[in-house]
């Protein structure tokens, strides 16, 4: 079968190969047949060494299909059955499992060093254990997520990942008040996400914050009051909140200087949410008096922050009722064979989402 390759961390481009197998398939497994795939910053993360990922290996982790074949002892799942790839699907019974924290479940993380292709006599890994810019896949059955009828298969792609991340930092993670202030930093398709989270919570004012022109732009068309560039932020800032500083700023870059700076327009008493997963090596530093004295508080979000299939389900719910964008979130469409467009085109920020259909 075809699919992208990456063969060393580092390199910036793709290799689309035709001599792929997807391996592993027996009891408690699923085979998908990838439809639609949409690519993700952490994809750019993992093939540069921001993320740690064995190599070689292929990216790709918010995809949908169809199962093809079930293996022994599965009966949660038919062949014919539409679904979405979750990456880190919660075990039930782990620590974190059984405190409602499935997104930390570290027991989902099994799957991600055991190779699940191949090529000739080599192994590859599929980035975070699955590997969906390849036109089949197996993986555990808890990662293939049943989806309905009505859901097509790119909008689900885009619930796999970035939609229920940037929904969930908002919604479950810094659960914004309805008529408070927030500002949203990185506007791609995650950061999109947090502002229509925003939106559903009621928010009174969502200051998109990005360098890129046409993502401020579309940032306004998904609920942003405001969108202004990097150096404009600080008047923003004083301009609606009277120099006070916002209620909630989101981080959704994964750099500690976006991170500091999401502190320093977060007034006393907010939230500085963080979105963006960065390096092990970017230390973001706070000094010891103002993290006492201002009282901010830092809110991590993993994931969306909360229960996975709630809320996949909770967003499926909002799109069908028109309370979300995500059609809209897709602003490219490429085949696999043109897959390195869609690298370049989030790299230089033109895109929101790209979708790579199989």
């Amino acid at each position: 079968m075809r699919a992208a390759l990456q063969s060393e961390i580092g390199q910036d481009k793709l290799e689309v190969v035709d001599d792929m197998e997807a391996v592993g398939f027996g009891p408690g497994k699923v085979r998908i047949r990838i439809k639609a795939t949409g690519l993700c910053h952490s994809d750019l993360s993992a093939m540069s060494g921001v993320l740690p990922q064995p190599a070689p290996f292929i990216p790709g982790h918010e995809g949908s299909g169809v199962i093809v074949d079930v293996g022994d002892g599965v009966t949660s799942h038919k062949i014919g059955d539409r679904v979405l790839v979750c990456w880190l699907p919660p075990c039930g019974h782990c620590p974190s499992c059984k405190r409602g924290q499935g997104h930390l479940c570290l027991e989902a993380f099994g799957n991600v060093a055991t190779p699940n292709f191949k090529r000739a006599a080599s192994d590859i890994f599929g980035f975070a254990g699955t590997g969906t810019f390849s036109e089949e896949m197996v993986v555990p059955a808890a990662c293939a997520i049943p989806i309905p009828d009505d859901l097509p298969f790119d909008i689900a792609a885009l619930i796999g990942c970035g939609v229920t991340t940037g929904l969930g930092a908002a919604i479950n993670t810094a659960k914004v008040e309805a008529g408070s202030s927030v500002a949203v930093i990185g506007c791609g398709g995650v950061g999109i996400s947090v502002i229509q989270g925003a939106k559903v919570q009621g928010a009174a004012q969502i200051v998109a914050v990005d360098p890129v022109a046409s993502r401020r732009e579309a940032a306004l068309r998904f609920g942003a009051t405001e969108a202004v560039s990097p150096e404009e932020f600080a008047d923003a800032k004083n301009r609606i909140t009277a120099g006070e500083g916002f209620d909630y700023v989101f981080e959704v870059v994964g750099k500690s200087a976006t991170a500091q700076k999401a502190y320093e327009m977060t007034r006393r008493g907010g939230s500085v949410v963080i979105v963006g997963a960065g390096a092990l090596d970017d230390n973001f530093q706070i000094n010891m008096f103002s993290l006492f004295f201002d009282e901010k508080k830092l809110l991590p979000s993993m994931y969306g922050g909360g229960d996975v299939l709630r809320s996949y389900e909770r967003t499926i719910a909002l799109w069908r009722a028109g309370r979300i964008d995500l059609e809209n979130l897709i602003t490219h469409r490429v085949g696999l064979a043109e897959i390195n467009e869609a690298l370049d085109q989030m790299r230089t920020g033109v895109a929101l989402r790209t979708c790579i259909e199989l």
